[in-house]
């Protein structure tokens, strides 16, 4: 395949991420209700409201005013730094990975220009001990990243250009 069908694979992929990525916060929030109650749904999985204000997990939490335009500008640079890096891989599992984290950062990035802070709703536990809440952006980009550093380690060494 050609970088160019490579590109689409990619922008396909994050197109996919950010739609389920909207599409089960919209759910959340005014189909399920989460900010009023939480929904037990498996012995080791909860449905539950959590507005992050931070970054992965909770982290780099911030209540400023502020705090939201500069994490999305971050996000944005990121993406695009990104989309430069799928305009040139010839490679189908690095567009893929690629577009997981794409996909997953605009739809963070919508919600904290939305609302301020990023919907997380999936609650996953085990014993007493709760992994964060996270959403489906969260787990796109995880997996792309995954998917990324993976080949980057066990692939045959390709020549970029």
């Amino acid at each position: 395949m050609i970088a160019g069908s490579m590109t689409r694979l990619g922008l396909t992929a994050a197109v996919l991420v950010f739609g389920l990525d909207q599409l089960t916060k919209w759910a959340a929030l005014f189909v399920l209700d989460l900010p009023e109650q939480s929904i037990t749904v498996t012995p080791f999985l909860n449905l539950v409201m959590v507005w992050n204000r931070g970054v992965s997990f909770g982290m780099l939490h911030s209540a400023g005013v502020l705090a939201p335009w500069l994490l999305s500008g971050l996000a944005l640079a990121v993406v695009i730094g990104l989309l430069v890096w799928l305009r040139r891989t010839e490679h189908w599992l690095i567009a893929i990975g690629l577009g997981l984290v794409i996909g997953g950062a605009l739809g963070n990035v919508v919600d904290r220009l939305r609302y301020g802070a990023v919907v997380d709703f999936l609650d996953f536990h085990a014993a007493g001990y709760h992994w964060p809440a996270f959403n489906v952006a969260d787990a796109a980009i995880c997996i792309g990243a995954a998917v990324i550093v993976v080949d980057g380690l066990l692939a045959p060494r390709r020549q970029y250009t």
